[in-house]
């Protein structure tokens, strides 16, 4: 749909991006920004940034950034106005009834063609269950793993026949044309024809919140390989951002959910009354699962399978789950393998038992760890002390920790006084100040290292220095880096472009003067008279600037609105979400750096009049360009 500018910028102004970004991140406010664990990739220290003075957000990380309406459309799969909507009925404002751009309609037609197709695929592999050629999916469903007809009903549990392009020719029949077809992952179409993706397969459909179906797992009958196979990502499907039985688990009466590994664990715990299990879909649990969960509960037991993969599984679960503020706790099920072959051995009332006594996921992992030593033999029962010494550092607040240490001492025989001991002086030897815990420490590093740019007014971005990832100057002396190899393209998984280094230095230095005017709009005041819109030659940042000037001169500088502008393009969009998210207001404190303020002016100066002069179309022009270039060398700008 269109809708008028003030009525997308009424509904952004009444959704605080830091209010609306808290219900899918656990952000801390670090000097005038929050930061957390961004949930478009996986990290283990915080990169993603929220500036509640811009209404931004970016990843240094992956690059990832927008305003509230594209978090909505990146995190949920919303289209524009879907995303829109959601925040309008959020701020109760009433969207008027308008119609749909043509970008807008081919997009959400697009999306609803991928969920017809998904619907009636679902559809057909499950009329197939119920056929003579399902009989053999059939049977492994309901007699191998005891799943009733009920069961396989309310999950919509198909069948794909041996034939494979079976489902190929049933929705060529429908009317989806191939190139249409290739963008479900449902087939793969060759020269030589169609290819089911699914076929000789018990099929589970994957749905997202609201039932929807939005992709597809299958178990191969037999000795096939894989074992199982998921559809690939799509626009509708994401395994690392949804959960298989989260549209069920999500309605139920407990305030826990329960984690398992597999699909038929799900099916199984809900069948016998457990309708709060999950599981992550084929992939290890990332944070992004985490971000997901943590809006329907604070507390989640882990029911992987007992053994040495089921172990590690929950070691890296734990972690992840830690940081976006859950509560962990971790479910024994010895002697048997999983919650499927526990509940048919043990019964329901067992299993319930067993969630009772589920064990806290500190305490498991100390039991985890203590597995690695033989504490018969001195030497390694001292390296257990330390490990696990080195284990409750992670703990900052000084009473939880005294807690653990109170727990540990208790389970592991370990005199109170001595692990305590043990435990501050190894604090004192890794400098960790009070309050800090050893997890924070190393966090902080990684993270300064990474460029916490609103406290150190440093920039750095996926490792590097502020030359190299926002067009900041990684000499010490503040200079152009004409030298420095060239800047490629942005976003997870890009590969470096390399440009001509001149280029490069001319590149960056526009963008970080718009940077820079951005973050400090007295610095307009500066260059008045000497650099304006037209300098920046490059055609995005020429853009950019265009609107930053003239939204200067009028007092209604607004960058979320410019950003919107770009939203179609996503490299554009990247690129300037950069501009407007690098926080730079410490960066000019010192001489080095106005100095480099100084030259970066120049620097862009300089390349628009030998950009002019090239494009001279007169004597009278070029001799104006050579007048202005000889003024230029008497240039000498003062930020004090």
């Amino acid at each position: 749909m269109y809708y008028p500018d003030e009525v997308i910028e009424e509904v952004r102004m009444k959704n605080d991006i830091v209010d609306v970004i808290s219900g899918y991140v656990k952000l801390q406010k670090k000097g005038a920004s929050y930061f957390g664990l961004c949930p478009f990739h996986n990290e283990k220290s915080p990169s993603f940034s929220v500036s509640p003075g811009k209404q931004m957000y970016y990843c240094f990380g992956c690059g990832a950034g927008g305003n509230v309406i594209t978090f909505l459309m990146e995190y949920e799969n919303y289209t524009f106005p879907e995303a829109l909507q959601s925040l309008a009925d959020r701020a109760g404002v009433n969207l008027p009834k308008m119609e749909y751009s043509k970008e807008a309609r081919e997009q959400a037609d697009f999306k609803a063609r991928l969920l017809e197709a998904n619907k009636l695929a679902a559809n057909y592999f499950y009329y197939q269950l119920k056929q003579p050629q399902g009989q053999l999916g059939y049977q492994y469903l309901h007699d191998k793993r005891g799943l009733k007809d009920e069961t396989i009903r309310h999950f919509g549990l198909g069948y794909a026949n041996k034939t494979s392009d079976d489902l190929y020719r049933y929705l060529k029949e429908k009317g989806y044309e191939d190139s249409f077809l290739k963008e479900t992952g449902l087939v793969t179409v060759e020269e030589r024809g169609g290819r089911d993706k699914f076929w000789n397969r018990v099929v589970f459909p994957i749905m997202d919140v609201n039932n929807r179906v939005i992709g597809f797992g299958g178990r191969v009958m037999g000795d096939g390989e894989p074992k199982y196979l998921n559809s690939p990502e799509t626009k509708l499907f994401d395994k690392s951002r949804n959960l298989y039985g989260l549209n069920y688990a999500r309605t139920s009466r407990e305030k826990f959910f329960l984690i398992c590994e597999g699909y038929l664990d799900v099916i199984s715990l809900h069948q016998a009354g457990f309708t709060n299990a999950v599981a992550s879909l084929g992939t290890a649990f990332t944070v992004q699962h985490a971000n997901v969960l943590k809006r329907y509960t604070d507390q989640v037991i882990l029911t992987y399978d007992s053994d040495g993969a089921g172990v590690k599984a929950a070691l890296r679960a734990i972690p992840i789950l830690k940081e976006v503020g859950m509560s962990i706790k971790v479910l024994n099920m010895r002697p048997y393998k999983d919650p499927d072959e526990f509940i048919k051995n043990m019964g329901a009332e067992a299993f319930r038992e067993r969630i009772g006594e589920a064990r806290n996921s500190f305490m498991f992992e100390v039991d985890v760890l203590k597995k690695d030593y033989q504490l018969e033999d001195p030497e390694q029962k001292t390296k257990f002390y330390l490990e696990t010494a080195k284990m409750l550092l992670r703990f900052g607040e000084p009473l939880e920790r005294d807690n653990y240490i109170q727990a540990v001492s208790r389970e592991h025989m370990i005199p109170y006084e001595e692990l305590r001991q043990l435990v501050n002086r190894l604090g004192m030897t890794m400098g960790l100040k009070a309050g800090e815990s050893y997890s924070k420490q190393a966090a902080g590093r990684t993270n300064r290292q990474a460029g916490a740019y609103s406290e150190r007014g440093e920039a750095a971005s996926r490792g590097q220095s502020a030359g190299n990832a926002q067009g900041g100057y990684a000499q010490e002396s503040g200079g152009p880096p004409d030298s420095q190899e060239g800047y490629g393209a942005r976003g997870t998984g890009a590969k470096r472009e390399k440009r001509p280094a001149k280029e490069d230095g001319i590149r960056k230095s526009q963008r970080l003067l718009l940077t820079w005017l951005i973050e400090n709009p007295e610095l307009f005041d500066k260059i008045d008279g000497i650099i304006t819109a037209d300098d920046f030659v490059e055609d995005l940042y020429h853009q950019v600037a265009d609107e930053v000037f003239r939204g200067h001169a009028a007092g209604t500088l607004n960058p979320a609105a410019i950003l919107s502008r770009y939203i179609n393009d996503e490299d554009q969009y990247k690129e300037v979400a950069a501009l407007f998210n690098a926080s730079l207001s410490d960066s000019l404190s010192n001489e080095e750096q106005k100095k480099a303020f100084s030259e970066t002016v120049y620097k862009v100066r300089k390349n628009s009049l030998d950009t002019a002069s090239k494009n001279a179309k007169d004597i009278a022009g070029l001799q104006e360009i050579i007048r202005q270039q000889a003024a230029l060398k008497q240039l000498r700008i003062t930020l004090d």
